[in-house]
């Protein structure tokens, strides 16, 4: 090959390398992202199941969810295998949760508190592999405030991880709520309407995880009014999915 066009060659891949590391880090991003929103939705899913009467469309969505996971830790190749160690006990862990019988008896007292570390577990192991691009878990910090929000309302409590307080899975409304403000708070909504929409249903919500109460062990909301879980798991579904969509 003739020296200038080898040099023409090295200089058009060269120009294509950073494109092509772009795309390949974007998509597992969005990889890891989507983990994270599958995983707390899951989590969300069988407490509906539980908490509103053992219904099936709650149980059927579950599944849904557990499937979008499934189908997300397998068709990305990085992931770990302490990753995938993890995906399937918090998978295993949810389905049992799910086949306890209907009374309040039936499910083992401490049981909640396995639910919760097989998804503080999974999350970190996500997290642990995501790197440096906190943007990505703007839905997730959503999306694991429903989860604290529905285990206060359906089964007493959620134990985050005490010993991240300085990541989201350390964190409650107290922390969570003012971060997510901020994020939000950078996004220009006078020129993108999306973003508009996107904050106006923040400002609704995040009303209802503010009153979560969660640094009180009375376990009512900080205002007397009665939970309201459909509304939240509602609207953080509804927002974490508008988010994605802005995602470039």
């Amino acid at each position: 090959m003739p020296l200038r066009k080898w040099i023409w060659t090295l200089a058009l891949l060269a120009s294509w390398f950073p494109a092509l590391l772009n795309s390949a880090q974007a998509q597992s991003f969005t990889a890891l992202e989507s983990m994270q929103i599958h995983a707390n939705r899951a989590t969300s899913s069988f407490l509906l199941y539980r908490g509103e009467g053992f219904q099936k469309a709650h149980l059927a969505r579950m599944e849904s969810d557990l499937q979008a996971l499934d189908a997300t830790v397998a068709g990305f190749p990085g992931a770990s295998k302490e990753l995938r160690e993890l995906h399937q006990i918090l998978q295993a862990t949810l389905r049992e949760g799910a086949g306890f019988g209907y009374e309040e008896d039936d499910m083992p007292w401490g049981w909640p508190l396995q639910m919760s570390k097989a998804l503080r577990d999974f999350l970190t192991a996500v997290r642990s592999q995501q790197g440096a691009d906190f943007r990505a878990e703007l839905p997730a910090k959503v999306e694991y405030l429903a989860v604290q929000y529905l285990s206060r309302a359906y089964v007493g409590s959620f134990e985050t991880a005490r010993e991240q307080p300085d990541t989201y899975l350390g964190q409650d409304e107290r922390r969570l709520v003012p971060s997510i403000d901020e994020q939000l708070a950078a996004l220009d909504d006078k020129s993108n309407p999306a973003v508009a929409k996107l904050k106006t249903r923040w400002d609704f919500l995040k009303v209802a995880l503010e009153d979560m109460n969660s640094g009180n062990n009375s376990f009512n909301t900080a205002s007397g009014r009665a939970f309201a879980p459909i509304m939240v798991d509602r609207h953080a579904r509804s927002l974490s999915d508008q988010w994605m969509a802005l995602a470039p």
